[in-house]
């Protein structure tokens, strides 16, 4: 089959601007639909797959530039759409719906404006909170189970767990883990790395994505076609981090131009800018699970920092020193342990004080010196048959660990180790199942080798359950959206690309 898109005989219209982001829209589409397709393409040489897929996104890529009518471009999908489907069969398209979003009673927004507007207020209720009591005193119930009367047992979900076998419908891990379809491509980062992307909370359509171009991106999957939502135009240095509030209404992001900037998710208006005093760059940030009005923020002069975004202001004891440039951070659910990665190789946790916002440094684990601790993320996994929290740690040694979460002040025991390429991209990973009650447990990775790796946390020997062709450089950060029927992958050329939970 020919590579090259066919091309209108005959003179085009000048496209205006608007046009030329809709066809470029249609060629996304048209790549998307290549990928659908693509595993059925020589089955005995799975390499030209992915060197198929990569040389059609880029033709593609360059014709969108050169600006053919978007009428034609819609008529062309629809004939290939139709070519591909009598050479390989019909393929089922995965039902468009509508997210079913858990949304507090009042967003941090309002929350932001109450404490501005009266802050004597703060004190005497305590720290406000940006979800609903409800949403808490579920939180709560599962991770009492973590910390209190926790048995012995299984790191994660086992392949004889009855209770989420039955609540998973007796389907086995690789068919649960089967991604393989591209749902969409976003370029409109192109040429410059995206070092993180993730889905909004409880959401099935919202996506962010953050660049070193000095903007982020807030996506939208639904309704049809995916579509770039809002652009966030501010920083005047790369954007290293930020992350959603609970209630998706801002977004927090760090830079190195050394700010802090809080961002209205609807708008895309700046609503605060908090200047680092160090004049440091900032390289990492994450939200106060139980407090949105809080959040943590690394810096490149090894500081750790409470900030109190209704106010702009450090929390008085909320600051600690690492060996080296903060990274990476993440709490665990109930938001009492923090964990810091550096630049040395080090893991810090740190006990934080739910009253008061302060920081005390607990425990340090040397996971390779010298190596950097590019992401950490925490998860207490929920399973009537295995309680351990567990701590996914992408270093630069070749490896994603796993460790598990040995005692209330987050001490760390290494349980299993996972062969990737990695040895100086700001590599990231997650679990998953985030929620559901899926049989087995997986973990997923970005990877050097423009790859991204599923592998099964029970298997001593060929864990990996899944992989995912289809970058062409270094992905560097993955996300599923809240129902795990969509996940997201960003990479070091600045494309995100959206896989398809196969369906059987």
């Amino acid at each position: 089959m020919n590579l090259s898109p066919i091309m209108p005989s005959g003179p085009d219209l000048t496209p205006t601007a608007l046009s030329l982001c809709g066809m470029a829209a249609v060629w996304q589409q048209v790549l998307a639909v290549d990928a659908r397709y693509n595993a059925y393409r020589t089955p005995t040489f799975p390499q030209f797959r992915t060197q198929y897929i990569r040389r059609r996104s880029q033709l593609l890529r360059e014709n969108a530039k050169c600006g053919f009518e978007p009428g034609l471009r819609r008529q062309y999908l629809r004939l290939r759409s139709q070519l591909l489907a009598l050479r390989y069969g019909p393929l089922s398209e995965q039902s468009s719906f509508r997210a079913s979003s858990v949304r507090s009673s009042r967003t941090t927004l309002d929350r932001m404006e109450d404490f501005e507007e009266d802050p004597r207020a703060q004190g005497a209720r305590g720290h406000r909170r940006s979800v609903s009591r409800g949403s808490y005193q579920l939180q709560a119930q599962m991770n009492r189970a973590v910390y209190e009367e926790r048995p012995p047992g299984a790191l994660v979900p086992t392949s004889v767990a009855e209770a989420s076998r039955a609540m998973a419908g007796d389907t086995t891990l690789s068919e649960n883990y089967a991604f393989a379809g591209m749902h969409h491509i976003f370029d409109q980062h192109v040429d410059s790395a995206v070092p993180r992307l993730q889905f909004a909370n409880d959401d099935k359509h919202l996506l962010a994505c953050c660049s070193l171009d000095c903007t982020l991106s807030i996506m939208t999957l639904s309704p049809s076609p995916p579509t770039v939502k809002v652009t966030l135009k501010g920083h005047a240095g790369p954007v290293t981090d930020f992350a959603w509030s609970l209630s998706n209404d801002i977004i927090v992001s760090t830079s190195q131009d050394g700010t802090l900037r809080i961002w209205n998710t609807e708008d895309g208006r700046c609503i605060r800018e908090v200047v680092d005093p160090e004049a440091s760059e900032l390289l990492c940030c994450t939200f106060q699970p139980m407090n949105n009005n809080l959040t943590v923020v690394g810096n490149s002069k090894h500081l750790l920092q409470v900030v109190n975004i209704s106010t702009g202001k450090k929390v008085k004891g909320g600051s600690s020193k690492l060996t080296g440039r903060v990274l990476s951070l993440s709490f665990d659910a109930p938001g009492r342990i923090l964990w810091a990665g550096d630049d040395r190789g080090s893991i810090f946790s740190f006990l934080f004080d739910m009253a008061t916002g302060k920081l005390t440094k607990a425990k340090r684990l040397v996971v390779s010196e010298g190596s950097s601790i590019s992401s950490i993320s925490a998860r207490s996994w929920i399973s009537r048959e295995a309680r351990d929290p567990s701590l996914l740690v992408n270093a630069c040694v070749n490896k994603l660990l796993l460790y598990r979460v040995v005692d209330n002040e987050g001490t760390l025991q290494l349980k299993r180790s996972f062969p990737i390429q990695h040895g100086s991209q700001p590599l990231h990973s997650i679990f998953c199942p985030l929620m559901s009650f899926r049989q087995g447990a997986c973990v997923v990775t970005g990877s050097e080798d423009a790859c991204v790796y599923f592998f099964d946390v029970e298997r001593n020997t060929k864990a990996i359950v899944n992989k995912l062709q289809g970058h062409s450089g270094p992905v560097l950060d993955v996300s599923f959206n809240c129902d795990e029927s969509m996940l997201a992958s960003s990479d070091a050329t600045g494309m995100v690309i959206i896989w398809r939970r196969e369906q059987k």
